[in-house]
């Protein structure tokens, strides 16, 4: 692994199996993200959707550029990418846990050096007993130490719009 930034590593991942909608577990001081929505019904829909959340697919249609050299399994690095031209910014992540399982497909990936906060994300898709599919972001972070630290307010702001078309683009997959 690389030289993640936050010392809860694969918290996301527990904090999904306890419950997010708790306050329990949580790290103190962080900026909490838990967004879930219903996305379709079926076998087929949850399997549509754990693929494009574990090839990228959320990233892409949610208007940032992922570059990594493989599918988010664990250890593999992403740089994703978002804005204009040479107002574009660079956030550096490591996958620090993935399943794809029968009924949760997803995975979490944690900061890297260079990124503007410190913490984790969680993308999951979960097929229930009932057959509903839902789609859940779970983040928790801290700004990283310097000038990202002066630019808090704009970076909640980015990240509760980049959640918005996190899903939105779980939507788009699944159709």
């Amino acid at each position: 692994m690389g030289e993640l930034t936050y010392p809860q590593i694969g918290l996301s991942r527990q904090l999904f199996e306890n419950g997010p909608e708790s306050a329990a577990g949580w790290p103190a001081g962080s900026r909490r993200v838990f967004e879930r929505i219903l996305i379709g019904h079926g076998v087929e829909a949850f399997n549509r959707l754990t693929d494009g959340i574990l090839d990228w697919q959320i990233q892409r249609k949610a208007g940032l550029r992922p570059r990594s050299a493989t599918r988010a399994v664990p250890g593999a690095q992403v740089v994703c990418s978002f804005g204009l031209g040479p107002l574009r910014l660079s956030v550096p992540c490591e996958v620090v846990w993935s399943e794809q399982g029968a009924s949760v497909g997803g995975f979490g990936y944690g900061t890297l050096p260079g990124h503007p906060a410190r913490g984790e994300e969680a993308f999951i898709a979960q097929l229930a007993d009932d057959g509903a599919v839902w789609f859940s972001v779970l983040a928790f972070s801290k700004p990283s130490p310097g000038i990202f630290a002066m630019t808090a307010p704009a970076s909640r702001f980015m990240q509760a719009r980049v959640t918005r078309k996190y899903l939105a683009a779980a939507k788009a997959i699944v159709g």
